[in-house]
């Protein structure tokens, strides 16, 4: 207790000027109206439309449309009238998904994961699972 009285003014004035520079105004905010020109560079909007033009033209894509019931020619049809943020954002998933993830790389994953688990608890010796880790017995 007689620390507290003895160093509160050391602590109080410190946390005073905080929560005074926390709690001060920062400024007027500004709204308006943002066109797609200024959201969307013109050159990158030609190579976002290339990236996804070129996507829609690999022959796997195209096989896998004719799969799933869909003519690729008109998909790359509707590719060509989609407008600059439609490109954008499908071309930043284009970028974003992970290529060549399929459902046995999924599996092989978590079993992967699984295992070293196991393993590390092994090691700590909560469990006794696997006969080549030798840990030191809990006491």
């Amino acid at each position: 207790m007689f620390f507290l009285r003895k160093y509160s003014r050391f602590i109080a004035l410190p946390l005073i000027a905080a929560m005074m520079a926390i709690t001060m105004p920062l400024g007027l905010a500004h709204a308006a109206m943002v066109g797609t020109d200024q959201v969307v560079t013109p050159s990158q909007a030609e190579a976002d439309r290339a990236l996804v033009t070129a996507f829609v033209a690999r022959d796997d894509v195209r096989n896998e449309m004719r799969k799933l019931g869909v003519n690729p020619d008109e998909a790359t049809a509707r590719v060509a009238v989609m407008s600059d943020i439609e490109i954008q954002r499908i071309a930043a998933k284009i970028d974003q998904s992970p290529a060549g993830q399929n459902a046995v790389g999924a599996i092989v994953g978590a079993a992967v994961l699984i295992f070293l688990v196991l393993l590390v608890t092994d090691l700590l010796g909560l469990t006794d699972i696997f006969p080549f880790v030798k840990a030191k017995p809990r006491r």
